[in-house]
């Protein structure tokens, strides 16, 4: 039996809308979201080779705590902090140090969470 290769491929987002969660990821990776004819937009891949964001439309909000969520790297935690405010999202409350440097628990328009982290140099 032989092992098979598995890739990432992309990660999918659910959004009460998509158009507005592709917009805000879009503008914070600088990336141009693509509009696909099924409502779903992507962004990416992410990097070179790398992962794509997709934007599934849903028609339930968000509840609860996601058990998966993105971590992003940046060099400057206040100005990426303030830059994730001026698209519409927010700041959960939630900043601490690890091992890596200092993180910041954010939330995308739709609640959505995510981790701004800052290495070490």
């Amino acid at each position: 039996m032989s092992t098979p290769r598995v890739a990432w491929a992309h990660t999918t987002v659910d959004s009460c809308d998509a158009e507005r969660a592709a917009t805000f990821w879009g503008r914070l990776l600088d990336l141009e979201p693509i509009e696909r004819e099924d409502g779903w937009y992507v962004l990416g891949p992410t990097a070179a080779g790398g992962p794509m964001l997709y934007f599934q439309p849903v028609s339930e909000p968000k509840t609860g705590k996601a058990r998966v969520h993105i971590d992003l790297w940046v060099d400057d935690l206040p100005a990426a902090i303030r830059l994730v405010e001026e698209l519409g999202g927010h700041l959960t409350g939630d900043t601490h140090d690890v091992r890596s440097g200092t993180l910041a628990v954010m939330a995308d328009p739709d609640g959505t969470e995510f981790c701004l982290i800052t290495f070490l140099h």
